[in-house]
């Protein structure tokens, strides 16, 4: 594709409208996957912009930065749905309190978009700092939303209402609440019911999921309450969003079989879990998170703690390249969970999760081992040669 067609007066309306400020990237000879094959592309971006995806394109422009990806796999940035960006823990003292995410945690593993929340911890933190940290990582060159609410009911909200909190602060999309787990309010099936349906109101209004993003713990109750909700109701399936479901595995197959979104958390089991449920449930319908920066206590039969981990960012692609390489799941496929599907979930398809003509410029390159090797983010490139160039305001490593 030539683009001789970038006539003055299409450069002269791109001027004003950006004040002037054009950068192009051209990347040649990549092996695309949009999470679909479309074999070796070149991918024009002209600033936060996918502009052009072709067999070959021919366009030259001052400063213009060219990228030869030949003999590397070009996908979309990863979004991750499930992070605790401001940091969890809290669950063995305030010295278990966990930091905040930093710029660099995240793009250094391909994510491009995070959805931030609450755990236990919504005494010590709040929805004010998770929505600010949003506005942080999003001045710092990536896409970040958030959700309202914690593992308690009645949830902690930023406006008054869960409701106005999404229907108001751009930000954020939806609510966290915990299901199945000690740790949880106990919420009956009214209370959940309810949460639901403000959620839902306030997501037509905003043009929103408004979801009821569900930690789901190892509690005797599984997904009963969850599953009576939708027998009972007219409250649609779409509007629960359970995660951790290797918790609950034979109850979120019987959610996902009546048509419902199931998100795994990234851990060593969970290839082998995520492939053995595509043989059973719609690709579409499955996503992964990391559940980063979160607080993983390891309980004893008593619920008293005997350690703690922390959840990694790292762990996100390793589970993705370990579904293709060791489970044998096509990049199409396995790339899917991270990108398109989450995408789709969350309303943000096709802005997010693909690589088309009008999609935000949220690239990973992937060398032939299948490990990150560049990342790009809204057009600004976050890692070179596998080398994290982006910079966080602190650099605290130093």
């Amino acid at each position: 594709m030539i683009f001789n067609d970038l006539d003055e007066a299409s450069i002269t309306v791109y001027n004003i409208r950006h004040g002037g400020k054009r950068m192009f990237t051209l990347i040649q000879h990549a092996h695309v996957y949009a999470p679909n094959d479309l074999g070796i592309k070149d991918v024009l971006l002209c600033n936060d912009k996918i502009i052009a995806v072709e067999d070959s394109i021919s366009f030259s422009y001052p400063d213009m930065k060219v990228v030869d990806a030949s003999g590397k796999y070009l996908v979309p940035g990863f979004l991750d749905q499930h992070v605790h960006i401001i940091g969890g823990g809290g669950e063995d003292g305030f010295s278990s309190l966990i930091r905040e995410i930093q710029l660099s945690d995240c793009v250094a593993y391909g994510v491009t978009t995070v959805v931030g929340l609450l755990g236990t911890d919504s005494h010590v933190k709040s929805i004010e700092a998770l929505v600010a940290k949003c506005k942080a990582l999003k001045e710092q060159g990536m896409s970040a939303y958030c959700l309202t609410g914690a593992y308690a009911l009645p949830s902690v909200n930023l406006t008054g209402s869960v409701g106005k909190d999404i229907a108001f602060v751009e930000e954020i999309i939806g609510v966290k609440v915990a299901i199945s787990d000690h740790r949880s309010s106990a919420p009956t099936k009214q209370e959940l019911a309810r949460l639901a349906s403000e959620c839902r109101t306030a997501g037509l209004l905003s043009k929103k999921p408004g979801i009821v993003h569900m930690h789901t713990g190892k509690g005797k109750d599984g997904y009963k309450k969850i599953l009576e909700i939708l027998d009972e109701t007219d409250i649609p399936i779409t509007q629960f969003r359970p995660t951790h479901v290797g918790n609950q595995l034979p109850s979120a197959m019987e959610f996902a079989k009546r048509g419902g979104y199931i998100d795994f958390t990234a851990d060593e089991e969970t290839p082998a879990q995520i492939a053995k449920t595509l043989q059973t449930i719609p690709l579409k319908q499955i996503t992964l998170s990391s559940d980063a920066n979160g607080s993983f206590p390891i309980w004893n039969d008593d619920f008293t703690i005997s350690g703690m981990g922390v959840g990694k960012m790292k762990m996100l692609y390793d589970t993705i390249r370990q579904l293709i390489l060791e489970e044998h799941v096509s990049i199409e496929i396995a790339i899917s969970i991270i990108t398109k599907n989450v995408a789709q979930a969350l309303m943000l398809y096709p802005k997010k999760g693909c690589i088309q003509k009008g999609s935000d410029a949220d690239i990973v390159l992937l060398d032939e081992n299948l490990e990150i090797s560049d990342v790009i983010a809204l057009g600004k490139e976050m890692v070179r040669d596998k080398k994290v160039i982006s910079q966080n305001y602190y650099q605290y490593d130093k």
